[in-house]
């Protein structure tokens, strides 16, 4: 190589470093940043067609200022009825909150339990507090603490979204940090080696600072929408994919700094030339599948879709461009103390893949069989899996005050109380709306909404609003069924045009809308990620069987995760949203390591033939492909330190699927079922033919 030409080699790779030591300088603070443009507020993420949105938006009539519900609640100390005394008190002391900072209006008084153990009031909060509605609440606590022989419990909406920022406080930080610890950790105990992984953790920071700043411009011009879930599966999302992609560059650089004697620049273009097509087929599966979202009528689903693309374009072209460019810096030293070395039969020397790959030409039959009995047996459990919603005791992994009040709540007023269904009808039949509803089994009672200090209902363009309280806890199931045929009684008033909305209707439509989107977004997914397999493996039956193979890996991993989501997590349900998320997930990142593996597979084929070619493939790509899913399931797995039920059920869910995937699938029940079938598992493409 010419001195001109070694100088231009050099040049370009230190261009490239530079410009990303800019981007990871100027746009890294955005990861800790996107808080700011994040909202939490659960009723932004509605189904957008559902009934219960459309009373959301119809109360806005009603309101002189939008507010968030703060439930005051008191019972004895020690239990028994509270003082006749403290009723006058506790009104009292609710009343001085009148005018104070983020207070809407006057509170209501304290209302007494027909058990007479507890009482209860409702102050009303500005919806724009942010940070400050811990303190506001501080406030409220400290105010209502100065009724003597009670003790002070705060819930409600607004006790809730507290709490559910306090589980989202992990976000910007410890997240991050677990993430990213696990990860150098598992990679220094696998390769081995003392730069490598420094290089894959920079170049996944550098790929989460780049995507994290785009999805901060365009949250702040409302395009996105960000929540504390997506937020945190963006920040899983990027570092995983990341170092999936630069885990394969730097295996197949390694091979052909061997096989070229460490002459850098020709066998980076070479790792480059033969991975790019399965990097970039892998991401393809991945970002697709997530826009397939956006044909959901959830909100936050659609939100997680283009935000989760958008990670993982950065990702491709961190793994594509940085780390490219810092290996053909370092050449060798980027894997020292290990020396890459060229092997006779152009293989990566690994024992325990080579054992793999013996067993499995030598009895494919027998290995594909027992890898499927044991998939099937995992999947018959998949239908035992409930997904009709998480109960509110349950959606925080810790104790949160919210859910202790809302216990305590339900003891002593009905199920629904603080947290009535909401009905919007017309005016001309209020009288009959309210009488049906509280002739309807699970209703313990219906008012008319009116303003404090005047008579009769409140009119807004011709419609009133009935408060229909349930008897049974707003979260439950059977509030749920309440509401069903709340809806079925109410729609069949004549000239009502009743709309029946409200927290628990929210959640019914919620579930019913998750339902529906799944039996839409999952053939959706599916044919995306078999097009794009086509593409790649120019076969047909081939990619039929990959993506079977990661569809089954699916149903056994709800199969498991339904026996230990009850028996030792102690779920009683799962959040309607998990199964899709479960899947999208599971499928475009299990199809990732089939990508690899069979790509390898095929272009050793084309030199060796099909049985020769699957034992080539499989010793080259076992060790780097099972290092990437470990990786990958450590990374979600992260996702567990932030205490809350959905969240930690998508970390089991991911991690545990990818270590299936990677360890039965990829590795013995997709290479057998190749082995057996022969040359004919690439038709109708020409390689059928290749002896």
């Amino acid at each position: 190589m010419s001195t001109p030409t070694r100088w231009a080699s050099r040049l370009l790779p230190l261009l490239v470093l530079v410009v990303w030591l800019a981007v990871g300088g100027g746009l890294g603070p955005y990861a800790g940043k996107l808080g700011e443009v994040a909202t939490n507020d659960q009723a932004a993420f509605l189904p957008r067609s559902a009934e219960s949105t459309r009373v959301l938006q119809a109360q806005e009539a009603f309101r002189q200022e939008e507010t968030l519900p703060a439930l005051v609640l008191w019972t004895a100390e020690g239990g028994g009825p509270v003082a006749p005394s403290a009723q006058a008190e506790a009104t009292r002391s609710l009343a001085a909150l009148t005018g104070t900072e983020g207070v809407v209006g006057a509170p209501s008084p304290a209302f007494p339990s027909e058990d007479g153990e507890a009482l209860r009031g409702v102050v009303q909060l500005r919806t724009d507090l942010g940070d400050e509605l811990p303190a506001v609440l501080e406030r409220i606590d400290a105010a209502a603490s100065g009724v003597p022989g009670t003790e002070v419990w705060l819930g409600g909406p607004a006790a809730t979204q507290a709490d559910l920022g306090d589980a989202f406080a992990g976000i910007d930080g410890l997240l991050l940090v677990v993430a990213l610890v696990t990860v150098l950790v598992i990679l220094l105990l696998v390769y081995r080696s003392v730069l490598l992984p420094l290089l894959i953790i920079v170049g996944a920071v550098f790929a989460l600072g780049l995507a994290c700043a785009v999805v901060y411009v365009l949250a702040d011009h409302d395009i996105v929408r960000v929540d504390g879930q997506v937020q945190g599966i963006l920040s899983i999302l990027v570092i995983g994919a990341a170092t999936d992609y630069a885990l394969l560059l730097a295996a197949r650089y390694r091979e052909e700094l061997g096989a070229r004697d460490g002459d850098r620049v020709p066998a980076m273009r070479a790792a480059l030339r033969q991975s790019f097509g399965p990097i970039v087929a892998s991401a393809a599966t991945v970002a697709l599948g997530l826009l397939a979202l956006l044909f959901s009528d959830l909100t936050n689903n659609r939100a997680l879709g283009p935000v989760g693309a958008i990670g993982i374009a950065c990702a491709v072209l961190s793994a594509v461009t940085f780390l490219p460019a810092a290996l053909v810096l370092l050449g060798r030293a980027a894997y020292w103390p290990a020396r890459p070395r060229h092997t006779p039969d152009g293989e990566a020397a690994h024992p325990v893949w080579r054992r793999v790959a013996a067993l499995v030409d030598r009895a494919p039959r027998k290995v594909w069989a027992g890898s499927l009995a044991a998939l099937l047996a995992c999947a018959a459990f998949s239908f035992t899996l409930d997904s009709k919603g998480v109960p509110l005791d349950e959606i925080f992994v810790k104790d949160a005050p919210s859910v202790s009040a809302q216990e305590r709540l339900s003891r002593h007023f009905p199920g629904g109380a603080g947290n009535p269904a909401v009905v919007i009808a017309d005016a001309d039949a209020a009288e009959r709306v309210r009488t049906t509803a509280e002739g309807v089994d699970g209703v313990d009672s219906a008012t008319l909404f009116a303003v404090p200090g005047t008579s009769g209902p409140l009119v807004a363009d011709g419609r009133v609003r009935v408060d229909v309280t349930l008897t049974d806890a707003a979260d439950s199931d059977a509030a749920k069924r309440t509401v069903a045929a709340l809806r079925t009684a109410l729609h069949a008033v004549p000239g009502a045009d009743a709309l029946v909305g409200g927290s628990t209707a929210q959640q019914y439509d919620t579930q019913v809308t998750a339902e529906r989107d799944r039996k839409l977004i999952v053939p959706v997914v599916l044919a995306i990620i078999l097009v794009i397999l086509v593409g790649l493996l120019r076969s047909l039956l081939l990619p039929v069987l990959l993506v079977a193979t990661v569809a089954l890996n699916f149903l056994a991993t709800l199969g498991v995760a339904a026996l230990v989501f009850e028996h030792v997590l102690g779920f009683t349900g799962t959040d309607s949203a998990v199964p899709l998320y479960g899947f999208v997930f599971l499928v475009a990142l299990g199809v990732d390591y089939n990508i690899f593996l069979m790509s390898r597979v095929r272009e050793e084929t084309e030199l060796h033939g099909t049985r020769e070619g699957l034992r080539r493939g499989l010793v080259a790509t076992g060790g780097v492909i099972t290092s990437a899913g470990v990786v990958l399931a450590a990374t979600f797995a992260a996702l567990g330190v932030i205490p809350l039920a959905f969240l930690v059920q998508i970390a089991f869910i991911v991690a545990f699927g990818v270590l299936l995937d990677t360890l039965v699938v990829r590795s013995l029940l997709v290479p057998a079922l190749v082995r057996d079938i022969g040359p004919t598992v690439w038709w109708p493409g020409a390689l059928r033919k290749r002896p």
